[in-house]
């Protein structure tokens, strides 16, 4: 089991994670969502965990008392052999992808730290994160969405958590490709008909079909990703036959 400690002042926003996958896995105790509200630890009569910046500027910055005696309270309940992170979401931070769910779903307790405002004090940043992490080049309100997809995305990855292990393997992103196209019933609909490969029942054709249509989603829509892959030159040319062919 994977527990998951997140540092918020704004609790209300993980009530969604009693949904769907996620909260089968947290009834089914495969995974443990920890939540910390930042504000119960401020030593300020009316709970501000804010103030104005040193140097001038726009908006507030996140103080560090708060914070940090969230952060203590968290540590003393984790026990020395546990293995743990700390991961703050911040527009700043390294852009989060499948390779870093991996890498954290392979830790005992990864706490998360919700930011808001202009962000929080470089001090307690230097001193408790680990690791800084966005999930994309744009800015939101706070922290907590940035949370919930990363919980999501490292949640999927726990053993048990999807009801087959082809539930992940196979999604976009796990081995550094986007998914191939899926289709259900019935076999034609808009006047569009499934293609006759994943009729054929020929697993081997259906399993070539899916990878070179992998291939060429992942050229089409990521270019950065698809430059990034090392194929073999005899794939290499069978996928540009199978694009010229299927193009």
């Amino acid at each position: 089991m994977i527990r998951f400690d997140v540092m918020t002042i704004f609790p209300e926003y993980f009530d969604i994670l009693k949904l769907s996958v996620i909260g089968r896995a947290l009834n089914k105790e495969l995974i443990d969502v920890k939540l910390h509200d930042i504000r119960e630890n401020s030593v300020n009569k009316h709970k501000k965990t804010d103030d104005y910046p040193y140097g001038g500027g726009q908006g507030m910055v996140m103080t560090v008392q708060p914070v940090y005696d969230t952060y203590l309270k968290i540590k003393s309940s984790q026990t020395p052999t546990e293995k743990s992170i700390l991961v703050y979401m911040s527009p700043k931070g390294e852009v989060l992808n499948q390779n870093i769910a991996k890498e954290l779903s392979l830790y005992d307790r990864v706490c998360i730290l919700c930011g808001h405002y202009e962000g929080l004090d470089q001090r307690v940043i230097d001193e408790i994160v680990d690791k800084e992490v966005s999930i994309g080049d744009y800015v939101l309100t706070g922290g907590e969405i940035p949370a919930l997809v990363l919980i999501d995305a490292v949640s999927r990855l726990i053993p048990g958590v999807l009801s087959d292990e082809e539930g992940y393997i196979n999604e976009s992103h796990y081995e550094g490709l986007l998914e191939y196209p899926q289709y259900t019933r019935p076999e034609i609909i808009l006047n569009r008909k499934v293609p006759e490969v994943l009729l054929s029942g020929h697993h081997e054709n259906i399993k070539r079909w899916r990878y070179f249509r992998s291939l060429m989603i992942t050229e089409k829509n990521r270019p950065d990703m698809f430059s990034r892959l090392e194929l073999p030159e005899s794939v290499l040319r069978e996928y540009l036959k199978f694009k010229q062919d299927n193009g």
